[in-house]
């Protein structure tokens, strides 16, 4: 089994609640990762076939017997300080936005840092965290560790097997080409009619990735956007499959918001978070596309949950990620040593203020381990905006026909972000609906 940092190390922890063996895979894991953050992680282990490692006592063996490795260093965090200083490097040219955070929250996001800050601060501070956190200790039989802010238990997933989802995608999908055949009757069953699913899926290509999975829009409505996902010699397996339908969201998103708005420099989307809560919607339906249907009577009200903690992770992470950015712009000459302990320090900081009374654990840096800190400057905020507008449009979605609510809410275009939500939704960006939710859900389950 071959693993990316982060998305598939973080989704087999997903995988491997309740399986057998599963938690000591998944403390095998953070062992792992805690490495990687630290940097002490062996050079020779990456892609290799010829050692084994104990990520506990970080020690190397080759057939048995214990070697001399080089720790990677310093390379994860010179990879942020080059971006920082190139990202830098236009600010002398931006008058007003002088700097790449504010180019990235006022310009593109077009929401400003320390609003996008107060409302993930606010969320992460909720009494309602506490009492899931109450419900997973029950659910799991044991305390909280820190790899379980993916606590995987209340999506209905968790109930089917690996083994079985996978001899079902890879059966179903076996190549790139099956999966692109497919997407047309994907739409069908989410409401499309057969003619508007082929015309948008007309507009997309699949190929098989490297890497975990993407999905880049066109830019000329005679391009197609791209669908990219692993795609194994046996065929897709169920993590590819979750993954791909996400992406596919971002496709439908970026289709509709090319090929439908009213005039072409109004194509688009708000910012990022709004292609990622159609992405989110898309894959929260992952199951029900391969005809597995749920019949637990909670199955709303654990989603909500699933959702909520979902959201509470990503807006950790994130808040470590816009602390560093701030960081380096008062420390633009740091080095790579001082950058990684700036790091360490900000997600031990994120996780004592938000996360250490929920989990009853201190001193965590699992909050730094996300790979879009190095290879996406600047992201992850999009996310927990994503999230927060994901349960909003679901939530106005209910009893709509979804087909037609998604066309015209996407064929808005590229306005502020605020006035999209009133014209889509009727409502203003919030996470208090999620919220309110959250405390419905609880009283039911309990």
């Amino acid at each position: 089994m071959k693993l990316l940092l982060h998305w598939n190390l973080r989704d087999e922890i997903k995988s491997n609640y309740g399986s057998e063996g599963g938690l000591e895979k998944q403390r095998l894991i953070h062992a792992a990762m805690k490495r990687i953050i630290s940097q002490e992680i062996p050079v020779e282990i990456i892609n290799s076939k010829e050692f084994e490692w104990n990520p506990y006592t970080n020690e190397l063996y080759k057939e048995g017997s214990p070697v001399e490795f080089t720790p990677e260093g310093n390379a994860r965090y010179q990879q942020i300080l080059d971006n920082f200083h190139a990202l830098r490097a236009f600010d002398p040219y931006e008058p007003l936005l002088n700097t790449a955070i504010l180019r990235n929250f006022d310009g593109q996001m077009e929401i400003s840092q320390p609003d996008v800050e107060e409302i993930f601060s606010e969320f992460a501070s909720s009494a309602q965290l506490k009492q899931v956190a109450d419900l997973i200790r029950k659910n799991l039989g044991r305390d909280l560790e820190a790899f379980d802010i993916w606590y995987d238990g209340f999506k209905p997933r968790s109930s089917i097997s690996e083994e079985k989802l996978n001899e079902i995608t890879r059966r179903k999908y076996p190549n790139p080409e099956a999966f692109e055949k497919d997407l047309p009757v994907v739409l069908t069953k989410l409401g499309f009619t057969r003619e508007r699913a082929d015309e948008i899926c007309s507009h997309i290509s699949v190929d098989p990735a490297r890497g975990s999975g993407h999905a880049w829009g066109a830019q000329m409505k005679s391009e197609n956007a791209r669908l990219r996902t692993r795609i194994g010699e046996d065929g897709m397996d169920y993590k590819g499959y979750n993954i791909a339908i996400h992406e596919f969201g971002h496709n439908v998103e970026q289709t509709i918001s090319l090929q439908d708005v009213d005039h072409y420099m109004l194509n688009g989307v708000p910012n990022t978070g709004f292609t990622e809560a159609l992405a989110f919607v898309f894959q929260k339906q992952d199951l029900a596309l391969l005809g597995l249907s749920q019949s637990d009577p909670l199955y709303e009200h654990l989603l909500v949950l699933d959702d909520l903690w979902g959201s509470y992770e990503i807006m950790g992470v994130s808040m470590v990620d816009m602390s560093m950015w701030k960081w380096l712009y008062k420390n633009p000459d740091a080095s790579a040593d001082e950058l990684k302990e700036a790091v360490r320090k900000i997600a031990i900081d994120i996780w004592n203020r938000y996360f250490a009374e929920v989990f009853g654990i201190r001193d965590q840096t699992i909050l730094a381990v996300y790979s879009h800190m190095i290879s996406s400057p600047q992201y992850l905020p999009n996310y927990g905006v994503g999230s927060i507008i994901q349960f909003q449009v679901e939530q106005y979605l209910e009893g709509k026909d979804f087909a037609s609510e998604i066309e015209r809410m996407y064929s808005i275009g590229r306005i502020i972000p605020q006035e999209w939500m009133q014209q889509a939704l009727g409502s203003a960006l919030s996470p208090e609906p999620m919220l309110a939710a959250a405390i419905e859900a609880l009283e039911v389950i309990r």
